[in-house]
């Protein structure tokens, strides 16, 4: 992973933002509502403030390497990441995004599981693990609120390996537009246009389906009438009955 500069000056992949001293960073942190230190107010806010450093990404930027140590743990408060495992063979396996208000770098032994790359920039809330896991002793409550994002995690695991074991390639790309969706409204958005801040390829990694495939069914679906394009990155959700039924894998729907 690379270092930051000690004086706030990049030298790698992210960069400290300087803050004045009181100036309550979480106060105002849009995300902090969905994140795992919304249990916390007052002095206890402020203990884990006092371990935090806040930190940005570049896009295309790696955040962390599957297998090296797991020296951090991050909460991400702006942006998009993509989570993927590399396979025997080379191939890489999407295995999920984080979104503002997402954790980063959970790790059950002492090295990562997985890489952790930023689609879009990103602004995140670094913790050093070691640092972390002594303030769960202070505040049980905290790593009670991490258990629960854990078991989250666990259930979309559970959603990811039924998408890519039973559903069709069309099942399985609506089914990601309405999991981008749910995504956004859950953070004070519509929902409805979508934004895609992946590319074809990351969705395609995603649903374990091709470019080729996700693009044709993209445009089959906009063809149906079943959503609109009005740019590569939007995707307006026109029948949502329609999408819903798809997404159920009801074998009625058109």
């Amino acid at each position: 992973m690379a270092n930051i500069g000690a004086k706030g000056a990049p030298t790698g992949f992210f960069a400290n933002l300087s803050r004045p001293a009181g100036s309550g960073p979480c106060a105002a942190c849009a995300a902090r509502t969905l994140a795992f230190c919304n249990v916390l107010d007052g002095n206890d806010l402020d203990q884990l403030t006092a371990i935090m450093t806040e930190t940005i990404c570049e896009p295309g930027q790696t955040i962390i390497f599957e297998g090296d140590e797991a020296k951090h743990a991050f909460n991400v408060t702006d942006g998009v990441v993509r989570v993927s495992k590399m396979l025997p063979d080379g191939r890489r396996q999407i295995t999920g995004f984080l979104f503002p208000g997402d954790f980063l770098g959970l790790a059950h032994h002492d090295t990562y599981a997985y890489t952790a790359e930023a689609i879009t920039p990103i602004r995140m809330c670094r913790f050093k693990r070691d640092k972390l896991i002594d303030l769960f002793d202070e505040l049980p409550h905290l790593e009670k609120r991490l258990l629960g994002m854990a078991a989250d995690e666990l259930a979309a695991a559970q959603d990811q390996i039924l998408l890519l074991g039973r559903k069709t390639a069309r099942e399985r790309v609506v089914s990601f537009l309405m999991l981008i969706s749910k995504q956004e409204r859950k953070r004070g958005g519509r929902g409805n246009p979508v934004s895609l801040s992946m590319s074809r390829a990351d969705i395609a990694d995603y649903l374990g389906l091709t470019i080729e495939t996700v693009s044709r069914t993209i445009t089959k679906l906009s063809k149906d009438g079943v959503i609109e394009l009005p740019s590569p990155n939007k995707v307006v959700l026109a029948d949502q009955d329609l999408l819903d039924a798809i997404e159920q894998g009801d074998e009625n729907a058109r």
